[in-house]
């Protein structure tokens, strides 16, 4: 924490968004991740308008474009950059707590066009010394020609990817045995295929990165293949967790939205938040490594959804909360059929009152502009999923 001041004055400084939007803050006062919790939080949502208003990245960047390396385009559309140091995304740190080392052949599959994710792991991986067969997406065959045929031992890219080609190669019946890790990312990696691809010799670690950010946390291996649960926060970042539609941080273990702080000289992102739902996992890794751990990849924090032909959204949901102390947390349940929407927020509470049911109501009347019903249940009750927003309709 001792770097924020530093971070937040270069930000200031350097980028034209960042100084407008933290233009009333004192950098020498960020020194605590209390302080840090009070700064304003930017979303992964947010980048599209930002980027139109001050092309072309949202005057996020310290680094002037010209002096960039590269420039990516994510759907949107959305510019993010690259600068030009070694590593520059971190992603060498996650390789090699999977088991990564220099010399290993590693077949890169994730795309090379518009999207960073290629670029990243590419970068990481050549920092470790490896050497890269840069593939992209597609192509099965020939992907399974080039691991048989240059005796490739690494695979990186996503785990649905890695099981087409695993299955390509049976098909083929081509012999792929020298291929001995895998470090997936970009989408879910069901328990199943990770089982089934280590009894076949491939051990499997994940990354979690984003085109913003770069690496945000990954998996370890210990040596004799054995993975440790959680997955480790890279050093060269502060994560939060918080409420989802909100800035404030959730008490530990509780599962909420991840929110970034980078300190990337180039693209300081301060309380970013990402859109994704997380929890952080107490104790350290038995790998060594002592970062915090959080649970992984749990799901989307935007739960916004439409009721009578109304948005409601995370935001709105703790904007009631704030309007009443005695709640300590909430959810509120969409349900019934096309044109009979019911929405329930369930609120947890200390003391079960009619009169503070009449006012949740009236708030949430306020607040949203529709009808809703009050549920008061007992603390700890509603699951610690993230959710502050459950959909139950069915949409056929």
């Amino acid at each position: 924490m001792a770097a924020l001041p530093a971070l937040i004055a270069h930000a200031k400084k350097r980028a034209p968004g960042f100084a407008r939007i933290l233009q009333e803050i004192d950098p020498r006062k960020i020194k605590t991740r209390k302080a840090l919790a009070a700064l304003p939080v930017t979303r992964k949502s947010d980048l599209a308008t930002l980027q139109k208003e001050l092309p072309p990245l949202g005057g996020l960047n310290a680094t002037p474009v010209e002096k960039l390396g590269k420039l990516f385009i994510s759907p949107g559309p959305v510019y993010d950059p690259e600068g030009r140091g070694k590593d520059w995304w971190r992603t060498a740190r996650g390789l090699f707590a999977g088991g990564f080392r220099a010399g290993d052949r590693v077949i890169n599959t994730f795309a090379y066009h518009f999207t960073p994710a290629g670029s990243m792991l590419e970068s990481g991986a050549a920092a470790l010394g490896c050497t890269v067969i840069p593939t992209g997406t597609g192509q099965t065959e020939m992907q399974v020609a080039a691991i048989r045929d240059l005796k490739v031992n690494a695979f990186v890219g996503t785990p649905s990817f890695l099981k087409l080609i695993v299955e390509k190669a049976d098909e083929l019946k081509a012999d792929i045995s020298s291929l001995e890790k895998a470090h997936v990312g970009a989408e879910y990696l069901p328990p199943a295929l990770r089982k089934s691809l280590n009894e076949r010799g491939i051990r499997v670690s994940q990354t979690y990165a984003s085109a913003d950010l770069g690496l945000i946390a990954y998996e370890s291996v210990m040596p004799d293949g054995t993975l440790n649960e959680g997955m480790i926060i890279d050093e060269r970042l502060i994560l939060e967790i918080v409420r989802p539609g909100t800035g404030d941080p959730v008490a530990p273990g509780e599962v909420g939205e991840v929110v970034i702080t980078s300190f990337n000289k180039d693209y300081p992102l301060i309380r970013f938040a990402t859109g994704d739902l997380s929890a952080v996992l107490p104790g350290t890794s038995p790998c060594g490594r002592t970062n915090m751990r959080i649970k992984g990849w749990m799901g989307r924090a935007d739960q916004s959804t439409k009721v009578r032909a109304m948005f409601v959204t995370p935001r709105q949901i703790n904007d009631i909360v704030r309007r009443h102390p005695e709640i300590v947390r909430a959810r509120l349940v969409v349900e019934g059929d096309a044109g009979n929407d019911r929405m329930t927020l369930k609120c947890e509470v200390r003391q079960r009152l009619q009169s503070i049911a009449e006012a949740i109501v009236a708030s949430i009347r306020d607040v949203t502009k529709l009808r809703g019903d009050v549920e008061l249940v007992e603390p700890g009750s509603l699951p610690n999923d993230g959710k502050v927003i459950d959909d139950l309709r069915k949409y056929t």
